[in-house]
């Protein structure tokens, strides 16, 4: 299942870098009055992060960076798993689970407070990369 996800979002990211971003308007009505969320910008930092452009990924959307660092992690184990049979699984300890959630959620409340700050970049029509 999760290679099946894997392979979905590398070729999605592969289309991406080689269409472009999208010039249908994929926001909600929330992003027209000027709300962001978390994830505003991903598309386009994924876009720059493909092209290589590291400062232009990290002004639209910085979360793309761990994103990637867990993608080519979980790329590696089915390389390793498929080509040499070892299956690297990840396992945390029972105590540390939810101090591990309540730190996420904190992070994805900063991420969401630093996207409204750049609103107005991020409200601004893709005119290319």
């Amino acid at each position: 299942m999760l290679s099946w996800f894997m392979a979905a979002i590398i070729l999605s990211t592969a289309v991406l870098r080689t269409a472009g971003v999208p010039t249908v308007d994929l926001h909600g009505p929330l992003h027209r009055i000027g709300i962001m969320d978390p994830l505003c910008g991903g598309t386009r930092a994924t876009f720059f992060l493909a092209s290589g452009d590291f400062a232009a990924a990290a002004e639209y959307n910085p979360v793309v960076f761990p994103l990637a660092l867990g993608l080519a992690a979980l790329t590696l184990r089915i390389l390793l798993g498929v080509t040499a049979g070892i299956w690297y699984d990840v396992r945390l300890p029972r105590q540390m689970r939810w101090p591990l959630l309540a730190a996420f959620v904190v992070a994805l409340v900063l991420l969401g407070i630093r996207q409204q700050m750049h609103a107005a970049l991020l409200v601004q029509p893709w005119t290319g990369g």
